[in-house]
This record gives C-alpha cells, sequence and structure tokens, in this order.
C-alpha cells in the first residue's frame, strides 16, 4: 500500500492527535514516516532604521525554530519508535505552508500525506484559511484528512 508517509505538525492539539492517528496508519502499512514542521521565514522589523539589541538574529531565529519543531515531532518521533517505523524529520521555512508540506513530500519521496482538519466547511473555511485545503488544491499524491472528532 503505502511505503512512506508524511505527517505534518504545528504543535496544535489538533495536529499532534492528527500525528498519533497517522502513526497508527503507517503501522498498519508498516510505512515510514516523515514528521515535518514548517515555520514563517525570518523577517528583519520593519520600520526601523536600528535593529533592536534584543530582536533575534536569523540564525538565533533559526535555531530556535528548529528546537521548538523538534519539540512537536518529538511525539511522533516517539510513536513511530514505539511501532518499530523507520523515521526521519524535517524543519523548514516558508511563508507559504501548504506549498512547502507538498514540497517535502516530494522532496522525501512520500507517496501519501497524512493531515489534520478541524472539518471547517464554507465561509469558516474561507475565512480562517485552511492549511489541509491548501494541501489538497497543490498536491498530486494522495492526502488522506483526518478529522477531529466532536465530543
Amino acid at each position: 500500500m503505502f511505503k512512506k508517509i508524511l505527517i505534518p505538525t504545528d504543535g496544535s492539539t489538533l495536529a499532534t492527535t492528527a500525528a498519533q492517528a497517522g502513526v497508527e496508519f503507517a503501522k498498519q502499512c508498516q510505512a515510514e514516516v516523515v514528521g515535518a514542521f514548517v515555520a514563517p521565514d525570518y523577517h528583519y522589523p520593519i520600520g526601523v532604521e536600528i535593529i533592536p539589541p534584543s530582536y533575534p538574529t536569523e540564525e538565533e531565529y533559526k535555531a530556535s525554530i528548529a528546537r521548538t519543531g523538534e519539540a512537536y515531532l518529538d511525539g511522533v518521533r516517539k510513536a513511530a519508535a514505539e511501532a518499530g517505523l523507520k523515521y526521519a524529520s524535517v524543519v523548514a521555512y516558508s511563508e507559504q505552508t501548504a506549498q512547502k508540506i507538498v514540497e517535502i513530500a516530494q522532496q522525501e519521496q512520500c507517496d501519501l500525506i497524512f493531515i489534520g482538519s478541524h472539518g471547517r466547511s464554507g465561509l469558516g473555511q474561507l475565512l480562517l484559511g485552511s492549511v489541509t485545503s491548501k494541501v489538497l488544491a497543490l498536491c498530486d499524491i494522495p492526502v488522506f484528512v483526518y478529522r477531529m472528532k466532536k465530543t
């Protein structure tokens, strides 16, 4: 069936729940797991002549985000290890999160993206935007959308 599954996360409750479900799905397929975290690009402050000393450098920003991303991905890594699955992680930077997720899936030669969704539709989806919807629109490989159960 599937051999390599990309599981993106942003550290939110939904993404964490979806990631755990993704690892369970990967276990059923005996597929490799690639965890991904996409953060915004570094930006210099706009409208100031001198960068404040407390403002992080690009290197400091990327180091901090890498630690944060790996912390978010740690649960995916642990779940994959417990399931006996091969695991790799990617921390990337982009203002276009969905596009970057698709690029990572292609670069890592994944044959499925397993991603969470709140299941919003209509106006709620238009107002809030949806990384999941954008991934679906941009992607030419299968995408499994995990919907959070309403309690």
